[in-house]
């Protein structure tokens, strides 16, 4: 088990999740995979947005809940896969989960405890949990083996 550096970021509106997206991004280099756990709403494809507009990519992202998988090419190419309705996990080997490992992109995966096993070591690991008293606060947990993707002067 590799160590892990850790830090927690709150965002007080959708705007500034959005922004820590954008920030995380900008740490993130070819090959990195992002594991996104939270309950509905917890703002993962927020987070997840904000990617995909640091990348410049070619359109807004979307939750992919029902393809499983979207790609957004900008300079960095974002492959954002959904698992919620995986039932098995082996189903995302059929999607050529394994193969996008390799494509030199960014991996982001919603519900990634639906497909653990797959996941590689160094994932970095971001928990998003909703305020029970005001729904518009996130608190954001960034776990990493590497110390850039959680200190990035936020």
């Amino acid at each position: 088990m590799m160590a892990m550096y850790k830090r927690t970021y709150r965002t007080f509106s959708a705007d500034e999740t959005t922004d820590l997206g954008r920030h995380i991004a900008r740490m993130l280099k070819p090959g990195d995979v992002l594991a996104l756990y939270g309950d509905l709403a917890a703002g993962k494809t927020t987070l997840t947005r904000g990617l995909a507009e640091e990348f410049q990519a070619n359109q807004p992202a979307t939750s992919p809940t029902f393809t499983l998988i979207n790609e957004y090419p900008g300079i960095l190419t974002l492959y954002h896969f959904d698992c919620y309705r995986i039932k098995d996990a082996r189903e995302i080997l059929y999607l050529g989960f394994e193969e996008y490992l390799d494509m030199g992109g960014i991996v982001v995966v919603e519900w990634p405890q639906k497909i653990e096993t797959f996941l590689p070591e160094d994932t970095i690991r971001i928990r998003l949990i909703r305020s029970e008293s005001r729904e518009d606060v996130r608190e954001i947990t960034i776990e990493s083996p590497e110390e850039r993707h959680v200190n990035f002067g936020c």
